[in-house]
């Protein structure tokens, strides 16, 4: 895997972060069905971005174990 293509994953993930803090915002700001409808389809792919993501760096190997912060670290 090239370093560009670890870059776009760690953005990625880190993507995932602001999704899920949206989506908790709007959930928590909202009274209106469809549009917690919407935050909830945020945070669901939110998490299904942060699954394939780590399935990539598990399959791939060597980029090195995810941080609490959710960035890679290189081994």
């Amino acid at each position: 895997m090239t370093e560009r293509e670890l870059e776009i994953l760690r953005q990625i993930r880190q993507m995932t972060h602001e999704m899920l803090a949206l989506a908790d915002e709007g959930s928590l700001e909202t009274d209106d069905a469809s549009r917690a409808i919407l935050y909830g389809i945020l945070r669901d792919a939110a998490y299904r971005l942060r699954k394939l993501v780590d399935d990539e760096r598990a399959r791939v190997g060597g980029m090195g174990a995810v941080a609490s912060g959710g960035d890679f670290q290189n081994s």
